[in-house]
């Protein structure tokens, strides 16, 4: 038997005592009426309404009071808890003097007090509350902010690694250097696909699933917010990217991938999706058409005389006449950049003739 379906008991055999009393009570109000049939009707009629009601005047108030909590930074809590007992107890000091003025006055305004200062205590304090645990830190020098920043103090949105995103290796980079601001959680079913990656017939597969095993390894060691194996599971569906999708769903969190299909399907569910490629596209070196750059050619071009080289990120540069220049280091000048879904593409020709 569940906790809910006793508490509805409990509340339809309250709420039938109390019909029962009332209809009790009532017969005797009404001139020749029968307390019984009075007394019956109006117990079945609070046992219904408590039946159906209880749950949502205790059981569910409670559990979503439960989970907002759960999902509120542990700093967060704590100033708002600290704020809270600082403004009662300057509400208790006002409640003296005021107690002594007249009535109604001196039973009301104790009681207000204590609400105002009680809301603006908590309000202020889970507001301010960066610069009140710099506040500790100064004088407790042990309460690392930074420690406990991924934890609250900064935007916290868990985020969901899968599959393709370890194998890719970058996220331990980004995550090493301070960008990802939340909690990283890798699903126990994402770490048996990897493992089963790692564990195949095929030398390529098996050397990215081993690839991957070593990121998250890395990833654990460096960095700079918690990285935690959850098992949580979506039991109702077999393949793993319906069951990352469900899981961000439930747990309101975001995606971190690479794989295309998976982006375009967790988009259209209403899921947040990070995507390595995306920010690495974002991030690259931007040129505009007139602005100089050396670069080495390397091969040649799909078209008849072009010739081909590589920045540092890996953006394309397609040269212009550069055919005759392979192998060189050539100074040019960009003619124009084009936005494609791999990535940029720049378009150049050399200064020399």
């Amino acid at each position: 038997m569940s906790f809910e379906f006793f508490i509805r008991l409990v509340g339809m055999v309250a709420m039938a005592l109390g019909g029962l009393q009332l209809g009790i009570r009532l017969s005797a109000m009404t001139p020749n009426s029968q307390p019984e049939i009075w007394g019956l009707s109006l117990a079945l009629v609070g046992a219904l309404i408590g039946i159906i009601l209880t749950p949502y005047i205790t059981t569910r108030p409670a559990k979503a009071l439960r989970d907002y909590l759960s999902e509120l930074p542990a700093q967060q809590l704590v100033a708002g808890v600290l704020g809270l007992i600082i403004g009662l107890a300057i509400a208790a000091l006002l409640a003296l003097p005021l107690s002594l003025l007249p009535s109604p006055y001196s039973a009301i305004l104790p009681v207000i007090m204590a609400i105002v200062f009680g809301y603006f205590g908590t309000a202020i304090f889970a507001m301010r509350r960066r610069d009140i645990f710099e506040l500790f830190q100064g004088r407790f020098p042990t309460l690392s902010f930074k420690r406990s920043a991924g934890n609250g103090l900064t935007p916290n949105r868990q985020i969901l690694l899968d599959t393709s995103v370890i194998i890719d290796g970058r996220i331990a980079d980004i995550s090493a250097i301070g960008f990802v601001m939340g909690p990283i959680i890798i699903p126990r079913f994402v770490l048996n696909e990897l493992q089963h990656i790692a564990d195949s017939s095929d030398p390529l597969r098996r050397t990215r699933g081993r690839h991957g095993i070593d990121v998250l390894d890395r990833l654990q060691k460096t960095a700079l917010v918690p990285v935690e194996i959850s098992d949580i599971d979506i039991e109702t569906v077999d393949a793993v990217d319906e069951k990352l999708i469900l899981l961000a769903q439930e747990m309101q969190c975001a995606i971190v991938t690479n794989d295309y299909n998976l982006n375009r399907i967790a988009e259209l569910q209403g899921v947040t999706v990070l995507n390595i490629n995306e920010l690495s596209n974002a991030v690259k070196s931007a040129y505009l058409p007139g602005e100089e750059l050396t670069i080495q050619i390397i091969q040649e071009g799909r078209e008849i005389g072009q010739g081909v080289g590589y920045l540092d990120d890996g953006t394309m540069v397609v040269i212009e006449n550069g055919h005759h220049l392979i192998g060189r280091l050539v100074s040019t000048t960009v003619t124009r950049v084009l936005q494609t879904s791999a990535g940029k593409m720049i378009f150049a020709r050399p200064n020399e003739d």
